[in-house]
């Protein structure tokens, strides 16, 4: 008797997801299907890009000496706005606190800010919306924001300014506008910005009188007059031209020249903005500084980069590419507390999750720094916040200091791009420095 006897089944292929459609992408798509309109969020950029980890340093050894620990000098002041302003500030540390927005932050966390910047030595930056009592308070050296929409603008609060930054763009939208939830917009910040109370409020992409550089040559002119020559002027720009832009600035009277990559935080704007407008911070340094190198102003006009500075080791790759300084938001954000996985339940009952920030901009964040809520606010200590940002700072500053000792340098300063090489193709022409184990600069040397 033939009996008919079964093949085993053909395993199956595993599904395969595509790297083209992932899962986020699906579920972007599914979103906008279902609300016809376009997501906003906060924390910049979140997408891989080129960065100070593909980056390394070339310690002494041979051909190079070490300077010996902490017992051999390795300065850390900086100087800035000495160009034309009668009282240019003068910093401990090569680390500052880029501009924040009251309204975007709360009261105690511009407070901790303040405090922990002060006790160290360095800046704060007011961000948009104008300056408040807290942060003034206590904040030994405050840089005051010009910014497109002029919330809380007035020349009372700039003359008590110590500098003043004329913010063109931000890395994170250059070119575009930001915008405050009217979550935020508590009775106090809409007084400070003339707006009405729990309505969305946008920020303009640009300056309602002027559009070009020899326009913000007459701002800056009004400014210094304002203050009487003596606050030194920075130009913020978005990196998106730094070499061109960056040269205008100078043409038009900056002090200071702030240049801001993509991977720098925002407040709330088009994810579609975040993720695809800009350049990654490593590729905007070296054309900054060859448009100052070119003018002969380079370390004349001071160079601040932001975008991603996450520890002392990114501070010393910057100034190594020919920074004077850099400035933090998210990190120090993190350091006040934000981020905290204690918080991880809350996160979990917004739809977010320590590290996401998505849902932070609508202002429940429960760590009491990106909020308006007054219970929420209760929640952060600013003289505990403040501490922790200042051991922070401090930690930064002595990372940097480590790594120039290693490279031989008695002064962070001294830190230059043949102290460098390069891990990836794309890091080495940006940076314009070597690849490892190599002289090859792609598109500056010829062979490998």
């Amino acid at each position: 008797m033939n009996e008919h006897v079964k093949s085993p089944a053909a395993p199956r292929t595993l599904p395969r997801e595509s790297a083209t459609f992932d899962a986020y992408t699906l579920s972007e798509i599914r979103r906008a299907a279902a609300t016809g309109i376009y997501d906003i969020r906060g924390a910049g950029a979140k997408r891989k890009l080129p960065h100070f980890d593909d980056l390394l340093f070339l310690g002494a050894s041979m051909s190079r000496y070490p300077l010996e620990g902490y017992r051999e000098k390795c300065g850390t002041g900086v100087v800035l706005g000495d160009r034309f302003a009668k009282k240019p500030i003068e910093l401990k540390i090569p680390v500052t606190i880029a501009g924040m927005s009251f309204g975007s932050l709360s009261g105690p966390a511009k407070e901790a800010l303040g405090r922990g910047a002060s006790a160290v030595g360095t800046s704060t930056t007011t961000g948009d919306g104008g300056m408040t009592q807290e942060e003034r308070g206590h904040s030994k050296t405050l840089v005051y924001q010009y910014l497109p929409s002029r919330y809380g603008m007035n020349p009372d609060d700039i003359r008590k300014a110590d500098a003043i930054e004329v913010v063109v763009g931000q890395g994170a939208k250059p070119g575009g506008g930001g915008m405050l939830l009217g979550q935020k917009i508590s009775p106090r910040v809409a007084k400070m910005r003339t707006l009405p109370e729990g309505i969305d409020q946008r920020s303009a992409c640009r300056h309602p009188d002027w559009t070009g550089p020899d326009d913000l040559e007459i701002k800056i002119e009004e400014l210094r007059e304002i203050t009487d020559w003596e606050k030194p002027i920075y130009v913020k720009v978005g990196a998106a031209r730094p070499y061109y832009d960056t040269a205008l600035a100078v043409k038009a009277g900056a002090d200071v020249v702030v240049v801001d990559g993509m991977q720098g935080g925002t407040a709330a704007t088009q994810e579609v903005f975040i993720e695809h407008v800009g350049i990654p911070t490593l590729a905007a340094i070296r054309q900054a500084v060859k448009a100052l190198q070119e003018l002969g102003m380079h370390r004349k006009v001071q160079l601040i980069v932001s975008g991603g500075i996450r520890n002392g080791a990114d501070v010393a790759k910057a100034l190594a590419l020919g920074a004077d300084a850099v400035a933090i938001g998210t990190a120090a954000l993190v350091a006040l507390g934000d981020n905290d996985p204690k918080w991880e339940s809350e996160y979990e009952a917004i739809g977010s999750k320590a590290g996401a920030y998505d849902d932070w901009h609508e202002g429940r964040d429960p760590a009491g720094i990106t909020t308006q809520d007054p219970e929420l606010m209760k929640r952060l200590d600013p003289i505990i916040a403040g501490r922790r940002l200042a051991n922070f700072l401090s930690v930064m500053t002595l990372e940097a200091q480590t790594i120039a000792r290693a490279c031989g340098k008695s002064h962070v300063h001294n830190l230059e791009p043949e102290d460098l090489v390069a891990l990836t193709i794309e890091a080495a022409a940006m940076a314009q420095v070597p690849i490892a184990g190599t002289d090859w600069i792609p598109g500056l040397t010829g062979r490998f």
